[in-house]
């Protein structure tokens, strides 16, 4: 068996993969990597990145827009409105500590 075969063999294989496995394992992994990435954030660093992450929550809000929009009722409709309502309040909390820090650096008058 030659090197274009056992490619061809592989992938066959991949693409027999369930499309949930398949999702399910990425939004495992992305957990994991979420959790790891915030937790080794210095604290010095962490309000300036919630301005960051009110970009990240209105990309969210797009697939989730997406998700909810079709006229059928299924679980990635109510996931995807779950979503909506999850950034939507972390978009305001995200604008809200950002502005309490920028207060702090107003000169009092």
């Amino acid at each position: 068996m030659d090197i274009n075969q056992q490619i061809v063999e592989t992938a066959s294989h991949a693409a027999a993969v369930s499309p949930f496995i398949s999702q399910f394992s990425l939004f495992v992994l992305a957990i994991f990597v979420g959790y790891y990435v915030v937790w080794s954030v210095t604290p010095a660093l962490h309000t300036p990145l919630m301005a960051v992450t009110n970009a990240i929550s209105s990309v969210i809000i797009v697939g989730a827009l997406v998700a909810a929009g079709p006229a059928d009722m299924s679980i990635a409709k109510i996931l995807g409105i779950i979503a909506i309502g999850l950034a939507a309040v972390n978009i305001f909390g995200g604008f809200a500590v950002t502005q309490r820090m920028l207060a702090m650096y107003k000169k009092k008058k």
